[in-house]
């Protein structure tokens, strides 16, 4: 199946175009993710996966702040209450839910990718950002991301 990334869209009034993320979705803040608005999912979606991506990370792999599953693929809004509503996985905190923004001081600009996946078959469990880009990459119908900046 090919990759199609014309209709699946996401959007926040949360945060704009490469704009920046405000303190209240900083991790050491009151660390509550954006609300992201989803639309245009492709027929034969089973469900929607979201990661949290931040590539400036100084480490080979940059860090993942949220991994997302079991989202129906009827859902539209994505919100701060996501991580009790559907099945949150591991962060790169050692953590699982939404780990906010908290790049090193002084580090400059750091870029926060909210990707939303729309799948052809279910995620087992909750698997880390790796893992699910390595075992679920034949399962994305589409993805669309939104990005925020953020530095302290």
């Amino acid at each position: 199946m090919g990759l199609n990334i014309k209709d699946l869209t996401v959007t926040t009034a949360d945060i704009g175009p490469d704009e920046r993320l405000g303190d209240r979705h900083a991790k050491d803040r009151d660390n509550a993710p954006p609300a992201l608005r989803v639309s245009g999912v492709p027929a034969g979606t089973a469900e929607l996966a979201v990661v949290c991506h931040d590539p400036d990370a100084p480490l080979p792999r940059g860090f993942t702040h949220w991994t997302l599953y079991g989202i129906p693929a009827d859902v539209t809004e994505i919100g701060p209450d996501a991580d009790s509503r559907f099945r949150p996985g591991p962060n790169d905190f050692g953590t699982t839910g939404y780990g906010g923004p908290k790049p090193p001081a002084g580090h400059g600009p750091h870029r926060y990718y909210f990707w939303v996946y729309a799948l052809d078959r279910a995620v087992d469990g909750t698997p880390s950002r790796a893992e699910f880009l390595d075992d679920y990459r034949d399962a994305i119908l589409e993805q669309n991301r939104v990005v925020g900046v953020y530095e302290r």
